[in-house]
Order: structure tokens, then sequence, then C-alpha cells
């Protein structure tokens, strides 16, 4: 992936921000007695799908240090969960999580249904219009997933992708920024989930999909017969900018209490921190029955 990369820089930013109290005038800053909105009764609800493994997903224990899901017998785990519990437990909150469909996050932001969605989502222009956003907590690599045995199996570049059906989650970079790069490919209808897409391909509606590593490692534990293309920085690959890979926390627009005592908690975290946080995340997601 050719990265136009400064995430490293941007992080840095957010932090001194954090720590100076910069930021956009406070309506939503810390009231009087130092409570933020939203957390005054030192709950931090989360919400995630919960069906985006490596990211999050459901699981019918609490093994592994998985958090209860609201109004469910179901449990909570994944790398936004881990991503979760140390925020809460750097400003001693209690964690509660959330179930949400993915299109529902933002929403759930704004109303204050929840606090936070830690979800998986890249930091673009456009969802910074009607959130705003701590982190990153995570830069992640575009990749190609296919089938090993497919005919793209071998591609080194995007131009060997010409001619294949692809398609990728809705609602994403994948497919409204990535995907339109491949000159040739046969865009489909967007899943409508990660979950969606895998099984787009795994059944052969498409050729191959445009994810990140995570979830390409991920599915690569549930499908072992898939493959990833991970096409070199100075070759023929997609074109990115730091929103397309920057994963970050979204908040409620102005709330810079809480996108501040976010980014403390995160501050000391670093790209190799976070990859060895998601590569144990990897190891202990649910196998596909």
């Amino acid at each position: 992936m050719n990265k136009i990369l400064s995430g490293a820089a941007l992080l840095a930013a957010a932090f001194s921000l954090a720590a100076c109290g910069a930021g956009p005038a406070a309506d939503n800053a810390a009231g009087k007695d130092g409570a933020i909105p939203g957390l005054e009764d030192g709950v931090f609800t989360v919400g995630m799908e919960a069906a985006y493994a490596p990211y999050n997903w459901a699981q019918p224990d609490k093994s592994n240090d998985a958090v209860p899901i609201k109004d469910s017998a179901l449990y909570a785990n994944g790398y936004d969960v881990m991503t979760a519990k140390e925020i809460a437990k750097a400003n001693g909150w209690k964690l509660e999580i959330k179930q949400l469909e993915w299109d529902s996050l933002i929403p759930a932001v704004q109303s204050g249904e929840i606090d936070a969605a830690i979800a998986g989502q890249s930091m673009t222009k456009e969802r910074e219009e009607t959130v705003d956003f701590a982190g990153p907590y995570l830069y992640a690599r575009i990749v190609v997933l296919t089938k090993a045995d497919s005919k793209f199996a071998n591609a080194k570049g995007l131009a060997d992708l010409a001619g294949g059906r692809t398609t990728s989650q809705t609602g994403t970079v994948w497919y409204d920024t990535l995907i339109p790069q491949i000159k040739g490919a046969q865009r489909q209808a967007p899943a409508e989930s990660a979950p969606a897409m895998l099984v787009a391909l795994e059944t052969g509606k498409v050729d191959y999909v445009v994810t990140d590593m995570p979830t390409g490692q991920g599915a690569m534990v549930a499908y072992p017969d898939m493959k990833i293309l991970d096409f070199p920085d100075d070759g023929d690959d997609f074109q990115v900018s730091d929103e397309d890979i920057n994963i970050g926390v979204s908040i409620k627009k102005g709330n810079t209490a809480l996108k501040d005592a976010i980014n403390k908690a995160l501050s000391g975290k670093t790209a190799k921190d976070f990859d060895a946080m998601m590569a144990d995340a990897v190891k202990i997601q649910p196998q596909e029955d």
C-alpha cells in the first residue's frame, strides 16, 4: 500500500492538544465537578457490531476476558473491546458494551445512546462532519483478499485485478474510495457487513474483496482457503491517505473532554503496540463452525 502517511504525527498532535486542552470551544467540556458529558454516572458505553472479527465479535461466554453485551446473554471480545477496556481502566470508568448495526453506530453517538463507537471506523472527513474522533488507535494497511485457487491469487498489483468481480462492506473507504482505483474491476453491490463481504468471496459471488490487513488476517482464521494480496508500497498499489487507514474512536461532536480523556489513555501506545494487540485478538477470535 502506498502510504501517504503521517499517522504518527497526527496521533502526536492529538495527544498534544489533549495535554494543553486545546480544541473547539467547549460547551461539552468537563463540568465544574470534573464530570465528562455522558460519563456523569461513571459508565463508558461503547457501541460496536460485535460481528466484525478480529475487531469485535460476540461469543457465548466470558472466556479470554470478554465483556457482557448489554441486554444480551452474549459477551463481546476482540481488538475493539481490548481497546475499550484499556480506555475505561485508565479513566476509572465501568465499561458497558452495546451491540449495534454498522449503520446505527454514528446516529447512536450523535443521539447520546452511546458515549463512543469503537468499531474499526476509518477517520474520514465525511464522518468528521457529524462526529469527532479520538485516536487513531490503529493504522490499518489496505489489502486484497481472494481465494487461494483464484485466477487472481498471483496478482502483483492492481492492474492484475482487471476484469474481476469485487465488493466490500458498505459505508467504508474500501468500497467508496479504493475499489474505484482498480481499473476494469466489476464492482458489485456493497455487502451489508464484513461477514457478508467474506461470505460473498467464499461462495464465489465475487473474485476478491478490498479490506484491511486485520480483517484479512481474521478471515484467514475462519476461511483458510483465502489468500491475502499485500502489494508493495513502491509498486502498483492503492493510493491512500491518512483518513483511509487511521482507525479512530468516534464521539459526539464537541465533546472535547471525552476526546482528551481517550487520547490521554492512548498516548503511550505505538504502532507496534497496536499491531501486537491485534495479533492477540486474531489468536483468540472464534473459529467458524
